[in-house]
């Protein structure tokens, strides 16, 4: 980029740049649940799994500062364990899978409680964290508000679409729909505290609109 529009140019876009980052689903639901026994929980217990993943994330959030980014949403792992997929293969008696909801009930808040250490240690709100867990379980857990599950298979060319995809969560075995999105973007731009930390989007972007001006 710095080639093509210079460093200067390029330093100022990135500077401006909103930034959104989602990590650790698959650390859990493919690197460690996947099989009854693989690489990663034979070498780790999960607890000890999390704290690996938080420092590595940690550091790469500090690059990504280092890179210039300056406004970054970082969002943490849903209820993974209720995604169809999971509640067809580990759920018992239609409940959402207990070792992947206890892998986001480890993460999560230690995701929050390093994105505020970042932020106390750069000295100013870089990073927001966005409670995605939070929102995802609100209407998973209130299907008759939101509209219930999908989860029709894989999105594939030959799958089974449901014909109003407005009335489900799931687009398929592991994915939210467009609405189930854009319900969790209503809570980043302005949500409370309880699902963004320190501030919602809105905030953030009043206060760089005041500066700039």
């Amino acid at each position: 980029m710095s080639a093509l529009i210079g460093v200067s140019r390029t330093k100022r876009l990135v500077n401006q740049a909103l930034i959104l980052i989602t990590v650790g689903g698959n650390d859990f639901v493919n690197n460690y649940f996947l099989v009854d026994s693989t690489a990663r929980s034979r070498q780790y217990p999960l607890p000890d799994y999390v704290n690996l993943l938080i420092s590595r994330y940690r550091k790469h959030l500090q690059r990504l500062y280092d890179l210039g980014g300056r406004r970054v949403i970082v969002t943490g792992t849903g209820p993974i364990g209720c995604a169809p997929a999971e509640l067809a293969m580990r759920g018992k008696n239609g409940e959402c899978s207990a070792d992947l909801q206890r892998a986001a009930a480890l993460y999560n808040p230690q995701l929050e409680q390093m994105i505020i250490e970042l932020n106390n240690k750069i000295g100013s709100v870089i990073f927001i964290a966005a409670n995605t867990a939070l929102m995802h379980n609100d209407f998973i857990t209130n299907p008759k508000a939101y509209g219930p599950y999908n989860g029709m298979g894989l999105c594939l060319p030959i799958s089974n679409l449901c014909p109003n995809r407005e009335l489900h969560v799931f687009w398929d075995a592991f994915h939210p729909t467009e609405k189930a999105n854009k319900l969790v973007v209503q809570q980043i731009m302005s949500g409370s505290t309880k699902y963004m930390k320190p501030i919602n989007l809105s905030t953030i972007l009043a206060i760089d609109n005041f500066h700039q001006d």
